[in-house]
């Protein structure tokens, strides 16, 4: 498609001449806008990417995909409805629960939690909570009465596996003197952190036993979480899982609990898309005007070309090359510099907040303990495929404006 006298003469006009600085200059900065915008869109989209995953996957991880609630307010006779809805095709687990507010304290302060109560078989099964213990151990939760909880809520209560903490239930306790709040000092047998701080500062799991009793549900729980096998894909088993049930319960599935945080996040990495896309429209106009001015430099040596029988065509390649070039290399330097920045995301912003001494990323302002950065080779693949469509589009103009130099008019004024 280029011959190698095209591709000699497009390289030789890209090198900078003396006379030629601000030409060069102007091309450097659109090489560099290209570089930042491919870089930039590759690493925003990563992070958002990240961000998404992170998120369902620890809170689907610990919360269930599919809750199946009573109408009444507690639900008995639980363990013959959990088996009939292991049966449901796409049902992998329906674990029994309870959970409650409650407040929590020790010596030294007191803080509001969430007590889940689990038989400790169905907390095993819970790999983001069994894999993810960072102090003690199980063994005294799978046999006496004792808590687990979340390692951010242990370092606010100064307390650490061994030592106990006193549950406060919100309903009272009716005696002649009055109601009286009902409390119970429990031991902790160990601390867990799966990395999403609103987890790991609230949550506090107790044996399902002992749940009962001290918030006086006998034989009875609050709600069955549901774990599928196609998280993503609720509408038909909602209806089978409704159907397996009756019109006794209610369900609420993730999609319906967390629609609007996970709408706002969709929101929020399409405009950044879009904001940033212009990064690459702007080096790409650079380019028309870096380009534009070349072909108004090498007026002479375009007359000359013509004269000795490049056609049109011919010139037309030599700068669409030129400028195509700039673009080419932009986008391959910032596809380069973009998917090294997300693939050692956290490292660097180890090392940056160890360099400035500050916290660039609060765990508590962002629920995740690290930053998470996932490269979608399709994303990529269209921000790569853009940022050279752009480019190439920018090249057309010039180009073609190269083209249609008259010779003669070139070399009347030189």
């Amino acid at each position: 498609m280029f011959s190698k006298f095209e591709c000699m003469v497009a390289v030789r006009y890209l090198k900078p001449r003396r006379k030629e600085g601000f030409v060069s200059i102007i091309a450097g900065f659109s090489l560099l806008g290209i570089t930042l915008g491919v870089a930039t869109l590759i690493v925003v989209m990563s992070v958002m990417n990240g961000f998404r995953e992170e998120l369902i996957s620890r809170i689907l991880g610990l919360n269930g995909h599919l809750g199946v609630f009573p109408v009444e307010r507690t639900l008995t006779n639980f363990d013959p409805l959990a088996a009939r809805l292991r049966n449901v095709p796409g049902v992998v687990s329906a674990t029994p629960m309870i959970e409650r507010q409650a407040m929590v304290s020790s010596d030294h302060t007191a803080l509001g939690a969430v007590v889940r109560g689990m038989r400790p078989s169905d907390f095993h099964a819970r790999d983001i909570l069994a894999n993810n213990i960072i102090d003690g151990n199980l063994e005294e939760f799978d046999s006496s009465e004792t808590l687990v909880m979340g390692s951010k809520l242990a370092q606010k209560l100064r307390v650490r596996p061994g030592d106990s903490v006193t549950i406060i239930s919100p309903k009272s306790t009716a005696t002649v003197f009055g109601g009286v709040p009902r409390m119970r000092a429990y031991p902790i047998a160990a601390t867990f952190e799966v990395g999403m701080y609103e987890y790991d500062s609230s949550f506090i799991f107790m044996p399902i036993e002992v749940a009962q009793i001290f918030f006086r549900l006998p034989e009875a729980v609050t709600a069955i979480e549901i774990m599928v096998q196609d998280p993503e894909s609720m509408e038909g088993l909602r209806d089978l899982v409704q159907t397996a049930v009756g019109s006794n319960y209610h369900l609420s599935d993730w999609q319906q609990a967390y629609s609007s945080f996970f709408n706002a996040i969709q929101v929020e990495r399409n405009v950044m898309f879009l904001i940033l896309t212009l990064i690459i429209l702007v080096a790409a106009f650079n380019i028309i005007s870096s380009m534009i001015m070349l072909v108004k430099d090498k007026g002479q040596n375009i007359a000359i070309l013509r004269t000795m029988g490049a056609t049109r065509g011919t010139i037309m390649r030599i700068f669409f090359l030129s400028g195509a070039s700039i673009g080419v290399v932009g986008t391959l330097a910032g596809f380069a510099m973009g998917l090294g920045f997300s693939l050692n995301i956290e490292t660097i912003r180890r090392w940056l907040e160890g360099l400035t001494g500050t916290d660039l990323f609060a765990a508590e302002i962002y629920f995740l303990s690290k930053l998470p950065a996932t490269v979608d080779p399709l994303e990529v693949t269209l921000i790569v495929v853009m940022a050279l469509a752009l480019t190439f589009l920018a090249t057309l103009y010039p180009s073609w404006r190269a083209a249609r130099l008259d010779p003669v008019e070139a070399l009347r004024y030189e």
